[in-house]
Parts: structure tokens; sequence; C-alpha cells
């Protein structure tokens, strides 16, 4: 299987035709995963923890001043406890992995998920980001790498923009910002070119800087997808481009 690197949206993201048409399209384009394996913006925890194993967990819901319908979603996934002991095994010897059995998904991994996979015949195992150093993150990726040989789907869930507190408009179809559009700009330029350390040091190369990500947790889970690469430094297929909100939507798929 790829990895992949996707802007996963607010809940609303559900009611945008042409976002759910780009992603149903995308995972159609896919093979059919075994599994998926999320690592989202929406759950830093150090140890790296891992999520519900049990059908039927309830979601996690983390957001708040949508409307009432967001909080009713539900996705019944099947559990993946085989996956679970697969990724506690791939850790380093004396690294410890915590358990967190009535976390369900969050909105970074079951908002997407409802459109590429709505059938929710897949299971899915979410775990925690232990760190946002992309160092470490690139680490975590080449530890995980093997489950893809067994159809793994491992997918970081972030945001290729995500500078909400510098947003004037709102609406969907909002005029990209210009701290979003170059930062996007840049992102594009730095994944055609397969250019790994400016991508590592974003923070102080990549223009936009520090409005696109005033916290850098949705562009964190880019550096677990890449590790999960057979080479980092490929040229990843950029998939989704354009903007939602203003916020650039980029998404990437590697090999």
């Amino acid at each position: 299987m790829p990895a992949l690197y996707l802007s996963h949206g607010a809940p609303p993201l559900v009611d945008d035709a042409t976002w759910v048409a780009q992603l149903g399209a995308w995972a159609e384009d896919l093979p059919k995963p075994t599994a998926i394996l999320v690592v989202s913006a929406h759950w830093e925890s150090a140890p790296l923890t891992i999520g519900s194993t049990t059908t039927g967990t309830p979601l996690t819901y983390d957001f708040g001043g949508f409307a009432p319908k967001y909080y009713q979603v539900t996705y019944r996934s099947p559990g993946a406890p085989e996956l679970a002991r697969q990724v506690a095994a791939l850790m380093p010897d004396g690294e410890s992995v915590a358990h967190q059995g009535n976390r369900g998904l969050d909105h970074g991994a079951y908002v997407p998920l409802t459109v590429m996979y709505p059938d929710a015949d897949i299971p899915v195992l979410q775990i925690s980001m232990p760190t946002l150093d992309p160092e470490r993150l690139l680490q975590l990726g080449q530890r995980l790498r093997p489950l893809r040989e067994q159809g793994v789907l491992i997918v970081g869930s972030g945001f290729t923009t995500h500078g909400l507190p510098f947003l004037r408009d709102p609406s969907p179809q909002a005029v990209a910002p210009g701290w979003s559009a170059e930062f996007d700009a840049w992102a594009a330029e730095r994944f055609a070119a397969g250019d790994l350390d400016a991508l590592i040091d974003f923070r102080s190369k990549a223009p936009g800087m520090p409005y696109a990500h005033p916290t850098i947790e949705h562009f964190a889970p880019l550096f677990v997808t890449l590790g999960a690469s057979s080479d980092p430094e490929q040229t990843p297929q950029q998939v989704i481009d354009g903007f939602w909100m203003g916020l650039s939507k980029r998404s990437i798929q590697v090999v």
C-alpha cells in the first residue's frame, strides 16, 4: 500500500461537494486496504499511545461550535487488535507504549474516512503523535513501514496550512490569505523537488510562517507519512490541491 498525508478538514468537509469528490476518487484509485492506521494532528500524547481496538467505541468529537448534526455522526469501523499488537512490537526495545482503550477516532481520522470508506468495513486503528519533532516522526514512520507490505494504509492526517486565528473570511470558498497561498506554493515546490531537508526545517524556511502554522501539529503528521515511504526524498504524487476556508488542502501519496 502507499502511504498518505491528507488535509482532513473540519466536520463540514462532508458538505463540500468538490472535496468529497476528490477524496472519494482518491480512495477508488487505491487498492482496498487490509487495515488503516491513522496518525492525526488532534492527538498528541507521549509515550506513543494506541487508541481503541474495539468495534463500536464512540467517536471523539474533539471540536466545538458546530451544528448538532456533526455530533451525531457515527463510524463503526471494525477494531484492529492485531494491528495494535504489531505496532507495539515495532517500537524500540525499552520504549514504553501506552494504551487508551476508550479513545475512539477523532475528527482527523473519521471525517475523511467517512468520505473515502463510507461502508466502514475496514479495521481502523489510531495512534498518538508522541512528539512534534520532524526527525523523530520520520523515525516513527520508518518503524511502521513494514505494515504497508501487509496492505495497511498509513495515513498522516493534518492540514497543509492551519492558521485559524488569522482567517478573516471563514466561508468555504474564501480567497486564500497571502500567508496560506505562499506556504502552499512553497510546499508544492519542495514536494516536487523531494526536498526533505527543507520540509523538516519548514518553521524557518517556509514563507508564510508562523501564520500558516502558529502551532505545528497539523503539518507534523506529514513526517510520519514520509518516514513510512520507501524513500522520504522521493517526489510524492500531489493528489489534491486548492483551498478551503483559505486553508491549503494539498494532500500527497508516497510509495
